[in-house]
């Protein structure tokens, strides 16, 4: 698996990886020369005419962006903003682009996080591969803002923001771009963003950010339920996130006894996909559960989570917004 190559701390993971190392040369060789291409101006950023804030990250995987997406887009709310999101839509077969995503477009069709964040926040929120058209269209839409999800490499959308998200327990891996390590631009690309979010860790110059869920919620509808109540309950955990083991590891940490299913991330769930057949309650990430609910059963549940910061950590993000947005 390519994840202990790049994450793996034994020698062999590290000689395995070093034979990926001229590919990796040539692809950090193509990077560069893009970005000077954009910094020279033979390829141009394009502006959409309201403010834009990139949340990205350099490596590949899942570190967080998407919790941080709907905590910047429910301040915006709260600020008075008319905030929308930009994706790729990563996972989904739109067909006619740009797709505006709403909390009943099937996720097969935008893909999972965007229609999370869409059912989630209440936002517009419109998928493109080409986010300068989705923001584009956003902007016809009436928005005063735009997050733009995982697009700190599409430089084809000027920025007036960018945060960077690093996850503080898998890092950078073992610091060499792709296909050798998991980096989609060099380390030294962290200087240049204006903040830098490390989830579940502390960094120097960087935000710290948890993210947590509480309460537990029947798919099928009902009363939500607490987690702290069902320590000691044997439950199976389902996730097809860019780290499964994490939210494994929040379930147990909670006190739950898990028997872990993880699959690929953006896996696209069929019924026969949950057929343990053992009475047992199943929970799942809100981002797999938006797949799940046209067979959900009684006893699945899904555990929404938060992004949570230290106070001054969430002012340094409403100052980016005010700054941007005013």
């Amino acid at each position: 698996m390519i994840d202990s190559l790049w994450y793996g701390r034994g020698a062999g993971a590290r000689i395995a990886a070093a034979l990926l190392l001229p590919l990796a040369v040539l692809f950090g060789l193509l990077t560069a020369a893009r970005r000077a291409l954009y910094r020279i101006g033979w390829l141009r950023s394009h502006a959409v005419g309201v403010p834009v804030i990139v949340v990205g990250n350099i490596s590949v995987g899942g570190v967080g962006k998407t919790p941080l997406v709907v905590h910047l887009v429910e301040r915006a709310q709260a600020l008075g903003l008319t905030p929308g999101v930009v994706s790729r839509g990563y996972g989904g077969a739109p067909g006619k682009l740009p797709l505006m995503v709403t909390p009943q477009t099937p996720p097969a069709q935008c893909g999972d996080e965007p229609r999370m964040v869409a059912e989630r926040t209440g936002a517009a929120v419109c998928v493109h591969p080409d986010r300068v058209a989705a923001a584009r269209r956003l902007a016809e839409q009436g928005v005063d803002c735009i997050i733009a999800d995982d697009g700190l490499q599409h430089y084809r959308l000027a920025r007036d923001a960018e945060i960077a998200v690093v996850d503080a327990t898998r890092g950078l891996g073992n610091g060499w771009l792709l296909p050798a390590g998991p980096l989609r631009e060099p380390q030294r690309r962290l200087r240049s963003v204006d903040v830098r979010v490390v989830r579940g860790g502390v960094r120097p110059g960087a935000l710290t950010m948890h993210v947590r869920g509480e309460q537990l919620i029947p798919l099928c509808g009902g009363k939500p339920e607490q987690l702290a109540d069902w320590a000691t309950r044997k439950v199976h955990a389902v996730a097809g996130i860019g780290n499964p083991a994490r939210f494994f590891e929040g379930l147990h940490l909670a006190g739950l006894h898990v028997t872990p299913h993880a699959f690929p991330d953006h896996y696209g769930f069929a019924e026969a996909d949950f057929d343990f057949d053992d009475g047992r309650p199943l929970i799942m990430t809100e981002k797999d559960a938006v797949k799940c609910s046209a067979f959900a059963k009684p006893n699945w549940w899904v555990l929404p989570v938060s992004a949570v910061f230290r106070a001054t950590d969430a002012q340094v993000l409403e100052d980016i917004l005010r700054r941007v947005c005013n």
